[in-house]
């Protein structure tokens, strides 16, 4: 008997619908596994026997044929389990096929008969939508997750005698909600942290609000103890809030990865990654064997904070430049070519030198000129172009940090960003862009002309500082942020002068 059931793969974040072919005949016996299963795949048949045997079903003794077609599409993980032992039941007539008709089956199975959790749900609900599929029967733990697609319906089942009992109509299983008003919550979301936390460092928190604004890369230089970290760690407190498409496809990303445990649901809050600076090419952009979403696409839609700087790999940062500039990662193989997206906001850190205490106000460098220079040079110059904001981090006085001066909560600069991204969304509508960061050439010129006294002293900066072109077009773009802030149209001198004042590693020649 020949029958079929829907499964789905994963490629880069996207999921590719996978039809389930079992046909069961005379003329030999075993099972055989066909259209480009991976190990993993492979190994379901022992998986499936031994669940079979303790949930009392019978595997026939006759041949097996699975075919996972598209049959040139490489088939990976463990989810084809439960497809695979559906379409065996329903072509051995132990389920009847019409049960199984316009369903998607997705789970891992145990020895024992449970269904354990998979990776990749949500891309595969989507999917699902999208191919017409009416039902999803999914693993308990994932169902949640699945649930977010509206218009589908989501069954989330514990073991294989569980699923094969409401597949025969024995016992009912209400359909799966999405947490309600879990994308509502994030506007309010609580963070442990906020900048009511921080003492002084006002010319800091300003450049933050700008950064995120804008959506603006932000490298801080400061001595050790001097907020840098802290700072940074409150970066997400004031961003606006994700859109229902945003969270969707950060979700998506994290779903991919396994990094959503069992709560499940759309991502709350916007994601801040913060790798550490042994961290591998490989784990920063994606790839591997096979293939996951690097650190730069889990931050995605949020903020990727790099400590130290200059203690990363210069080849581990050199692959920064193309996420930077177009905001996806290209990641090639000889054996596949995926496209991630990775749109974030890039925050690092490091010190001025080795010592940590070079331009500190009380402390001296004990560094020599060319430790400071060969501590900088592990910076490349094509990356610190890239990046839009220089700001030197100075510690905080004694004064200061015992103050019992009420600081500005991330609340309040919030409501801030959210009025100056409000301007850049209706500036930017139908452009497929949402942020000043995003601007390419042509948008600068229409969006951001300068009048003559302001072009007349960006000119002479540039001659002064000897800076680049790309450099060029990011005083501009910070500058129409800084503007969008005040709420006005016009980019004015003092717009320009602030936004060059943020080009500390230009000004001050550091390093050199």
């Amino acid at each position: 008997m020949f029958v079929k059931c829907y499964a789905g793969a994963i490629v880069g974040i996207r999921a590719v619908e996978v039809t389930v072919e079992v046909n069961v005949a005379g003329g030999g016996i075993g099972l055989y596994m066909v259209g480009l299963p991976d190990n993993a795949v492979k190994e379901s048949e022992q998986r499936i026997r031994a669940a079979f045997e303790n949930s009392q079903m019978r595997m026939t003794g006759k041949k097996v044929v699975v075919n996972l077609a598209p049959a040139d599409l490489r088939k990976e993980g463990s989810g084809f389990d439960l497809p695979i032992a559906i379409g065996i039941l329903a072509a051995t007539d132990q389920i009847a096929a019409e049960q199984i008709e316009s369903t998607m089956f997705v789970g891992e199975l145990s020895l024992d008969g449970g269904i354990k959790g998979v990776r990749g749900i949500l891309p595969l609900a989507v999917m699902a939508k999208e191919q017409g599929i009416r039902r999803m029967v999914v693993p308990q733990t994932n169902a949640a997750e699945a649930a977010i697609v509206e218009g589908l319906e989501v069954i989330g089942v514990d073991t294989l005698t569980q699923t094969v009992d409401f597949l025969r109509g024995d016992i009912a299983i209400a359909p799966s909600v999405a947490q309600s008003s879990t994308h509502e919550q994030e506007q309010t979301a609580l963070y442990a942290e906020d900048f009511a936390d921080v003492k002084g460092q006002p010319h800091i928190k300003r450049a933050l609000e700008i950064a995120a604004a804008g959506g603006h890369n932000v490298l801080m230089i400061g001595a050790p103890g001097s907020g840098k970290t802290m700072l940074a760690r409150r970066l997400p407190t004031i961003l606006p809030p994700m859109t229902l498409e945003e969270a969707v496809e950060a979700t998506k990303i994290h779903s991919v990865a396994g990094k959503l445990g069992e709560s499940s649901g759309l991502l709350r809050s916007r994601p801040f990654r913060a790798p550490h600076h042994l961290t591998s090419q490989v784990a920063l952009v994606g790839g591997g064997q096979s293939p996951q979403p690097g650190e730069v696409s889990l931050a995605h839609n949020g903020v990727l904070f790099l400590d130290e700087l200059p203690e990363f790999g210069r080849n581990v940062l050199e692959v920064l430049r193309q996420p930077l500039e177009d905001k996806t990662i290209t990641v090639s193989r000889a054996k596949y070519s995926i496209e991630y997206p990775a749109n974030f906001t890039l925050i690092a850190a490091m010190n001025p030198c080795p010592c940590g205490f070079y331009n500190h106000p009380t402390k001296e460098c004990t560094c020599a000129p060319f430790a400071i220079h060969r501590y900088f040079s592990r910076i490349s110059g094509p990356l610190l172009d890239r990046i839009d904001m220089h700001i030197e981090v100075a510690p905080v006085a004694i004064g200061e940090m015992t103050s019992s001066r009420k600081e500005e909560s991330s609340a309040d600069i919030r409501r801030r960003v959210i009025a100056a991204r409000t301007r850049q969304e209706q500036r930017f509508a139908g452009l497929g862009i949402h942020s000043n960061a995003m601007m390419n050439s042509r948008m600068l010129r229409e969006f951001c002309p300068l009048a003559e006294p302001v072009r007349s002293l960006l000119e002479r900066a540039m001659e002064r500082l000897n800076l680049s072109a790309r450099a060029f077009d990011r005083i501009i773009k910070v500058a129409r942020t800084i503007a969008d802030l005040e709420g006005v149209d016009d980019i004015s001198t003092a717009h320009i002068a602030e936004a060059i004042n943020y080009r500390t590693l230009d000004r001050d020649n550091w390093g050199r």
